[in-house]
């Protein structure tokens, strides 16, 4: 088999975690299989090459941040193929631009666009481990790029891809995807399969444990995705398609998302092209909108209510007020918002084929006194807004109502 297998910052957050690496993927090698190892940064590694940056200039998505954070991978890379090599291996690291992983110029959060897979295979035809440089790549220029926070999640499963992949193994400080946060929810089960869409819905609404375009690309190329602990050898989670057995958990996970802010813009004239006119300039400006409500009034006009990421809620005012004036007031005294939110969601393929999820989900809060304040819906997920001091107490009455903390075979459907 050929396997890729990422490890993450803690992972290899010194050199006594980095021989452990180094072990386990000597010890899968030895076991007959071609291993492709993608690696982070050592951990806090990029947050303290972010802070140096800052003391010079506030913008992250620039050409020269980029230049500086990606050298965290640089590190580990070299680390970790001279542990291999230590520990009696064969080892040979490769930057972004020598297994030449071609990105857009979108600094800071670039898209992967190719993969040059001819240099790693020559390795792996070598009898060498492979030992990839996460989060980074180059674009058509050669300039250095980063793919964003988690990256190198992306990188590990794009390389799987390439290179056709029997498995991506996800190493992590947890064991694998949990029905909810353990730390918040201590009954929260492991999950043993979960579905390609439902990964990438948990992803999107606020569990950390893979980041989302990892999950996209493993959907597309079909990548089976194991997310599991790098210091222990029990079995993780596998990501793969769905399947029917699926279908029969209704709700298989619970999130929250904490970093999000709810702008609400009034009284504006409730005619066709104005959602147009509010939302082409944010998205111009590179702003991500998520939920969308708008409630008309007797009197002409209307309201419009989002969620952005609360990063950017400052900046989507001030582009606001500088674009649409006319719309939200020159001093954008029509704009209010409010950051002290967070977005509650349950997630299951299993809403497809059972009615009622919502019914169950509403009552649930408002047994808890729990105001909702937007809805938003799709297939196999429902969020709520609501009051960011009630997020733990939702995430655990929906935990608990949904039944998450029993094994599945023992959950009642609807």
């Amino acid at each position: 088999m050929l396997i890729v297998q990422k490890y993450g910052g803690t992972s290899v957050g010194n050199i006594d975690r980095m021989k452990n690496v180094a072990a386990r993927c000597l010890a899968t090698q030895r076991q007959g299989h071609q291993v492709a190892l993608v690696v982070s940064a050592m951990s806090g590694e990029t947050n303290r090459l972010l802070e140096l940056t800052r003391q010079l200039q506030e913008d992250p998505n620039d050409r020269e941040v980029d230049v500086i954070i990606s050298t965290g991978e640089q590190v580990s890379v070299g680390l970790i193929a001279l542990a291999i090599r230590a520990a009696g291996g064969k080892a040979r690291s490769f930057l972004g631009h020598q297994c030449k992983i071609v990105t857009d110029s979108s600094f800071s959060r670039a898209r992967i666009v190719s993969i040059e897979s001819a240099p790693i295979k020559e390795a792996l035809d070598a009898g060498e481990i492979a030992v990839i440089a996460g989060f980074q790549g180059v674009d058509e220029k050669g300039s250095i790029t980063t793919l964003g926070r988690g990256g190198s999640d992306t990188t590990g499963v794009a390389i799987a891809a390439a290179l056709a992949a029997d498995v991506c193994e996800i190493y992590t400080d947890v064991d694998g995807v949990y029905t909810t946060d353990p730390n918040m929810v201590p009954t929260a089960r492991k999950i043993d399969r979960i579905s390609y869409e439902e990964m990438l819905e948990l992803a999107s609404l606020g569990a950390k444990v893979l980041q989302i375009r990892s999950v996209e690309l493993g959907m597309k190329y079909g990548v089976k995705i194991h997310v599991r602990s790098s210091f222990s050898d029990v079995e993780g989670t596998w990501v793969v398609p769905e399947d029917a057995a699926m279908e029969k958990v209704v709700v298989s996970g619970v999130t929250v998302a904490k970093d999000e802010a709810k702008i609400t813009c009034e009284d504006l004239p409730d005619i066709s092209g104005v959602a147009g006119r509010l939302f082409a300039p944010l998205a111009d400006g590179g702003i991500s909108v998520d939920m969308i409500v708008q409630n008309q009034a007797y009197d002409g006009t209307t309201d419009l209510t989002f969620t952005v990421p609360k990063g950017d809620r400052k900046r989507t005012v001030e582009i606001l007020k500088d674009k649409v004036p006319e719309l939200v007031g020159k001093d954008g005294e029509r704009v209010s918002y409010d950051d002290e939110i967070c977005k509650v969601s349950v997630v299951g393929v299993g809403m497809r084929s059972h009615a009622g999820v919502a019914k169950t989900m509403f009552q649930l809060l408002a047994a808890e006194n729990i105001n909702i304040q937007l809805i938003s819906t799709s297939e196999i997920k429902i969020s709520c807004v609501i009051a960011r001091k009630y997020a733990e107490l939702a995430v655990r009455a929906l935990h608990e109502g949904f039944g998450l903390s029993l094994p599945p075979s023992e959950r009642v459907g609807l």
